[in-house]
């Protein structure tokens, strides 16, 4: 079949342009912005804490940044070590026991070595408390730390900027 001038025409013309297919370097500039923002806002030079819903911190002021070290958790129900639940709040505090806590010395312990004495830096503990903790469960968790032979005690909080 014979084509039409005008086919002709467009089939010529279409010979003369190359066509060279480019990168769209904006959008890839664009990706690769959004890529380090996301980098640079995911690595901080704080560790990162376990969080819990359950547990409402006390507000401070601090300019310190945590360590990395096994944390102890004080919910509304329970008493965990390293996420894992080792005794319930009502069994941690009864009246009439005033012995310690004997179920959170013996998993305080087993995070120890083969010696069970601690290396060095290994004498520092993390716990993170409900701000509604009594006091009395608190000073009782210390001394299962200070049992354990973890002497240095950080205690979490929240951080408010308006107090310095």
């Amino acid at each position: 079949m014979k084509m039409s001038r005008r086919a002709r025409r467009m089939a010529r013309h279409h010979r003369k342009q190359k066509h060279v297919t480019a990168l769209n370097l904006v959008s890839l500039m664009d990706i690769f912005t959004i890529l380090v923002f996301f980098l640079l806002v995911s690595s901080s030079p704080a560790p990162n804490l376990p969080s819990s819903r359950s547990i409402h911190l006390p507000e401070a002021s601090t300019s310190e940044l945590p360590t990395v070290t096994p944390v102890v958790m004080i919910t509304p129900e329970a008493i965990l070590v390293q996420g894992r639940q080792v005794m319930t709040r009502p069994v941690a505090l009864p009246e009439d026991d005033r012995e310690g806590l004997k179920p959170l010395n013996d998993a305080l312990s087993g995070l120890r070595g083969q010696d069970g004495q601690p290396g060095p830096n290994e004498d520092r503990i993390t716990i993170m408390g409900d701000a509604k903790v009594p006091y009395e469960l608190l000073k009782r968790v210390f001394a299962s730390c200070s049992q354990a032979k973890f002497t240095k005690i950080s205690l979490v909080v929240s951080s408010n900027p308006r107090r310095s």
